[in-house]
């Protein structure tokens, strides 16, 4: 152990030595090479923004190559083999800190200085963006990302010429409206970004340790006095209704466009196919409540944003800074909205009235109240979605209380296992 932590450190000084002699960004007669990734839905856009930066300073000649990658898939790109991975890419917040672990984004403090060719400080993307948006691309005090989009969240989609908002306050309301219009209501529950939305609702809690395991507390009792089987009884209580439709992770979408929802858990990506379907109805609000015993309990959600980091094997590390600021700076942030209807972190592209009129947006908004941050190791989402898929598909009884307890003692077994 003592001999990885002393090649992390060797490795860590080789790269501040290299990077540091990379951040002059004056203006030079050779072309900089450059690559930039970022999801496939935002190429078009992206290819709008690299002009853009281009036109922007033309005194410099680019060649800049930019590819697709998805945010949620990018850690995992990336970490295959951080050397050849491009120099400024997206991903979603919650790979951050295993980015930073493996060297795979340049610390902005040390090469922030380089944003001077553009006139611009790190200070002033901190000051930028919203506060919580700068704390979750930060760790131990220094930001290591650009926040680009705060809407990696989920809340409620609804047809309100069918659903009142009185019936979309609770699950117990909502199904049963749901079920007496002839519809459904669907949500994903084998996966632990959704699931968890219940386990935090009722005061639980995840965490990421320095070594990289996952500290879940899901089969005890919560700081809200609510245990785990209480919180599984609950779930199995809502995907058992006949109106409530369990999706697969990724077709939710599809089953949207199919036409059998009247309302459903999903984010801001599906606000365009959520219009079409429910057409003058088309409605969102934050999640509902869900019943405990005598509680109705407010569901939770994760908190998600989308950033965009820069290698730091990055060969012009200096330029790739500037990049990264241009693509998320507030012009960029602007038609990311306009475009993709993409949530905003920067302060006054928030504060327009084009975003606060956006329906999906604003129940996103709503929801943050009751969202967090979710932080979690690589054994945290196998047997989180095990038990998602059992509670969907009615693998466990809601008066086995036995059961549920064994099922929530392995799901903590399994996250909690040491990273190999």
């Amino acid at each position: 152990m003592k001999l990885k932590k002393v090649t992390a450190l060797m490795l860590a000084a080789s790269m501040a030595v290299s990077m540091m002699s990379q951040i002059c960004v004056s203006a030079e007669s050779e072309t900089i090479a450059l690559t930039l990734w970022g999801a496939e839905e935002d190429q078009t856009l992206l290819g709008e923004l690299v002009e853009e930066f281009k036109a922007a300073h033309p005194d410099q000649t680019f060649d800049i190559q930019i590819g697709v990658e998805s945010e949620s898939t990018a850690k995992d790109t990336v970490l295959t083999d951080v050397e050849a991975a491009a120099d400024v890419y997206s991903f979603a917040s919650d790979q951050l800190v295993d980015l930073v672990n493996a060297g795979a984004l340049a610390n902005l403090e040390e090469v922030g200085q380089a944003l001077q060719v553009a006139g611009r400080t790190l200070d002033d993307v901190k000051s930028e963006n919203v506060e919580a948006s700068v704390e979750a691309a930060s760790v131990d005090g220094s930001l290591y990302a650009f926040p680009r989009a705060g809407d990696n969240g989920y809340f409620l989609y609804y047809d309100s010429s069918v659903l009142s908002e009185e019936d979309v306050a609770s699950w117990d309301s909502l199904l049963a409206a749901a079920e007496a219009a002839g519809k459904k209501v669907g949500m994903t529950l084998a996966s632990g970004w959704y699931n968890a939305s219940f386990f935090y609702g009722a005061g639980f809690n995840t965490g990421l340790n320095d070594d990289g395991t996952t500290t879940i507390d899901w089969n005890g009792t919560s700081e809200s006095g609510y245990t785990g089987v209480q919180v599984v009884q609950a779930m199995l209580g809502i995907a058992g209704n006949p109106a409530f439709m369990a999706v697969a992770d990724g077709d939710l979408s599809n089953q949207l466009a199919a036409g059998g929802l009247c309302a459903c858990v999903s984010g801001t990506w599906d606000s365009i196919t959520a219009q079409e379907q429910f057409g003058d109805g088309y409605a969102a609000t934050k999640l509902p409540t869900f019943t405990i015993g005598e509680d109705q309990v407010q569901q939770g959600s994760v908190a998600g944003y989308k950033f965009v980091g820069v290698n730091g094997y990055a060969k012009n590390i200096g330029w790739a800074v500037v990049l990264a600021d241009f693509i998320t700076n507030e012009a960029a942030q602007q038609k990311f909205f306009d475009q993709r209807e993409s949530g905003p972190t920067n302060n006054t592209v928030i504060a327009s009235d084009a975003v606060a009129e956006n329906v999906a947006i604003a129940a996103l908004a709503e929801q943050s109240a009751y969202s967090k941050v979710q932080l979690v190791g690589g054994k945290y989402w196998d047997p989180a979605q095990t038990l998602g898929e059992l509670i969907a598909q009615g693998g466990l009884k809601a008066d086995d209380e036995a059961g549920i307890q064994e099922a929530l003692d392995t799901l903590v077994e399994g996250v909690t296992a040491p990273v190999e």
